[in-house]
């Protein structure tokens, strides 16, 4: 779908990146069951190995703790004003969403 979204991106030179397209192009193929089978498949097997994904995170800190201990409280409130946000962006979306159901 990524692959789809970038010739449609610079294919019809949409405003939009290839990435986004795909998403939205994989959102609109979950709906079929030929598709969303394979697909929960394979998110079945990465969240079942999502610790490991962890792992270069962890030694990029420990690898830069003058830089965290510099520039950390900088870090933190943008962590968490940015999940703050994105938060509210999805309750808002979930609430628009399930009014239009409901209508």
């Amino acid at each position: 779908m990524q692959s789809l979204g970038e010739l449609l991106a610079r294919g019809l030179v949409l405003p939009f990146p290839g990435p986004v397209i795909g998403m939205l192009l994989l959102l609109l193929a979950l709906q079929f069951s030929p598709v969303r089978a394979p697909v929960a498949a394979c998110a079945q097997f990465l969240l079942s190995h999502l610790s490991l994904l962890f792992v270069p995170v962890g030694v990029g800190v420990m690898t830069h703790l003058g830089l965290l201990s510099q520039y950390g409280l900088r870090m933190l409130v943008v962590l968490v004003l940015s999940t703050w946000m994105g938060l509210a962006v999805t309750v808002l979306t979930v609430r628009f969403f399930s009014k239009a159901n409901d209508a």
